[in-house]
């Protein structure tokens, strides 16, 4: 078997040998074991669940929440030459078919579905008919109450190994405390405790945090001074844009990155970047996810995270080919008070979180009673500017509300095209197209989807194309003449953020907020920002191994390349100066014994004696007699 990973690792990604912990995971999960497998990102994580499905029978289900890393991966292994799919909610209820179909009676290998997925019933009355041989779990930490970025859409993958008893499961994740670890495992029922925990130190990554109130002045050094591109980190959606207006106005190459983009141009700009037509992105936390620039020079945080985990996945984006790379926190006076205070709003009074889901089911047109397990395209500015709330409020009660099991909002949504046709089919039939090639598009259209002269129905532009044989452009040019004609009601392709509803909808009054996704989730939030202060306030302690700490509960090694240990360095580097004075002073007046020095010099007996050995070492001292002299 080992031979056939080997074989099957060269293969498929031309590499000779395993990166560290990649065999021993892949071991763990031939022998049947539920594994937990911690390891820093750009490590090779998706290697340990691909290379043991392709050296074996069946299909692995892999659970992830990004549909862009989705897409990507499924991309990438199509590429490859290996089937593999998709499910997510961006496709129409056809496409998902078709999809789950060949996961039964097709060859394909890779099956990658968001949670939320999980319990719908087109999916649970296939999934005990696939050949599961593996499921894996991506972004793990997600299903812990005492994660950063809790999930309860997660908690549904625990139901989803009822279906499959005998499989095992592989958990993945960057960033899990020994807590969070012990509390994946019990979500997903693991058999027995069973964890694979790599490194977190990143030798080639220097870490250092610099207080200043001129922010914009320390960024130019920085980037002046690192060549190469890199990650300005920001909370702020108007701070991305302000910043990257300040880089441009300086002659950089930038340009920002928030949720708030068109999902068109995000892709844009995320490939100029990865393309290196863009130096520098400056961006919120929705980017970097699932991007393997390797280059990555410097991240920035012109603004703190909230927490350790997350400062450390955005900080571990630079460097992953190895070559020394930077990550810089630049903190001013104002910032606890200022990251306090968003703390505050994401946690509103109870009663505006019962009001805002109330106005949210009202605009969703949903009534008391009904709604379980609908699903509805949320704008969520809209919603915000009708009911006259701020977003962030808006968004901290929908947080609350989906930690405790009333809906689950999903920001990372591409919702296929729409059509209904406005006249009746007799109406169509008398219209006259304008060449052979639009009457055949048109007859696709008929003959692919039902209901479209009632109500709007989703369809698939490159399916329309494929049946009519003709190109995209060409139906896509049929769609928006007829759509100008008055003649269909087309809503094109878009990306707005979905909600589900998990419960049908209740009185305002009986919506349960509980304590612990409240007050003790506060709590939670508060202390791993006091931990992350920590870090930034430190001035003596190794920075990497404060990470290593956190994540692996034990101490390593001073890295020797952060901004404190490279004071740490100079500081020693003065006081050898100053003993080697001490020394030469000591020895005009007379030649003495090591002994004799180390007792008439105040400090540390190993550094006078290393301070010896270097004036030895550069001739300006020599050893006589056991005595030490100044040589003249």
């Amino acid at each position: 078997m080992e031979q056939k990973l080997l074989d099957t690792l060269k293969k498929y990604w031309h590499y000779d040998s395993f990166r560290p912990m990649q065999k021993e995971a892949i071991e763990s999960i031939l022998s049947g074991r539920d594994t937990l497998v911690l390891m820093p990102t750009g490590g090779g994580k998706s290697i340990i669940y691909q290379l043991p499905t392709l050296a074996n029978d069946g299909l692995c289900i892999v659970v992830t929440p990004l549909i862009a890393l989705m897409k990507d991966q499924v991309d990438r292994l199509r590429r490859m030459g290996i089937p593999a799919v998709a499910v997510h909610s961006g496709m129409t209820p056809r496409q998902i078919d078709i999809a789950l179909d060949n996961c039964i009676y097709g060859d394909i290998k890779f099956l990658y579905i968001a949670p939320e997925r999980l319990s719908s019933e087109m999916f649970r009355l296939r999934v005990d008919r696939m050949n599961v041989t593996l499921l894996a779990v991506d972004e793990a930490h997600c299903i812990s109450q005492w994660g950063y970025d809790f999930r309860p859409s997660y908690l549904r993958i625990a139901e989803l190994r009822r279906y499959m008893p005998d499989t095992p499961v592989l958990a993945l994740t960057a960033s899990a405390t020994p807590r969070v670890a012990k509390d994946i495992m019990k979500r997903l029922d693991f058999a027995e405790p069973n964890v694979l925990q790599a490194s977190f130190l990143r030798p080639n990554l220097s870490y250092s945090v610099r207080q200043t109130e001129d922010k914009e002045g320390q960024l130019l050094r920085i980037i002046n001074n690192v060549p190469g591109c890199g990650i300005v980190y920001v909370r702020m959606r108007k701070t991305a844009e302000q910043v990257a207006q300040f880089l441009i106005e300086q002659g950089f190459s930038a340009a920002y990155y928030h949720g708030g983009l068109p999902n068109a141009e995000r892709s844009m700009r995320q490939d100029e970047w990865i393309s290196g037509k863009t130096r520098i992105m400056v961006a919120t936390n929705a980017f970097g996810m699932g991007i393997d620039k390797r280059d990555v020079r410097f991240v920035v945080h012109y603004t703190m995270s909230d927490s350790l985990e997350s400062y450390y996945q955005e900080a571990g984006r630079a460097g992953r080919d190895g070559g020394r790379s930077y990550a810089v926190i630049l903190m001013s006076a104002t910032d606890n008070d200022r990251i306090i205070n968003t703390f505050e709003k994401e946690f509103p009074d109870i009663e505006l979180v019962r009001s805002i889901y109330h106005d949210l089911c009202s605009y969703l047109g949903v009534a008391i009673g009904d709604g379980k397990e609908a699903s509805f395209v949320f704008n969520i500015f809209d919603f915000c500017k009708r009911y006259k709330q701020p977003l962030a409020i808006v968004m901290s009660a929908i947080k609350l509300l989906q930690l405790n099991g009333y809906i689950t909002l999903v920001e990372d949504c591409e919702h296929p095209a729409r059509l209904m046709f406005m006249i009746s089919r007799d109406e169509l039939y008398n219209i006259k197209m304008q060449n052979e090639k639009e009457e055949e598009i048109l007859r696709s259209i008929l003959r692919l989807y039902t209901g479209i002269f009632s109500d709007f129905r989703p369809i698939d532009e490159m399916e329309i194309a494929a049946f009519s044989k003709h190109s995209h452009e060409d139906v896509h040019a049929l769609l928006k003449h007829l759509w100008r004609s008055n003649i269909i009601r087309y809503i094109p392709t878009n990306h707005d953020p979905l909600i589900f509803l998990d419960e049908e909808r209740l009185p305002s009054r009986d919506v349960y907020i509980a304590p612990e996704t409240y007050s003790q989730r506060k709590s939670l939030m508060l202390e791993r920002f006091n931990r992350l202060l920590h870090y930034a306030n430190e001035e003596q302690e190794c920075r990497s191994r404060i990470i290593e700490q956190y994540f692996c509960d034990k101490i390593s090694e001073p890295c020797g390349i952060c901004d404190n240990c490279l004071a740490r360095k100079r500081r020693e580097k003065s006081t050898s100066a100053n003993y080697e004075e001490q020394i030469i002073d000591l020895l005009v007046a007379e030649p003495m014994t090591i002994k004799e020095v180390v007792a008439r010099i105040v400090g540390n007996e190993q550094a006078i004696i290393e301070a010896v050995r270097q004036l030895t070492e550069k001739g300006t001292i020599s050893a006589e007699d056991s005595k030490l002299n100044l040589k003249k």
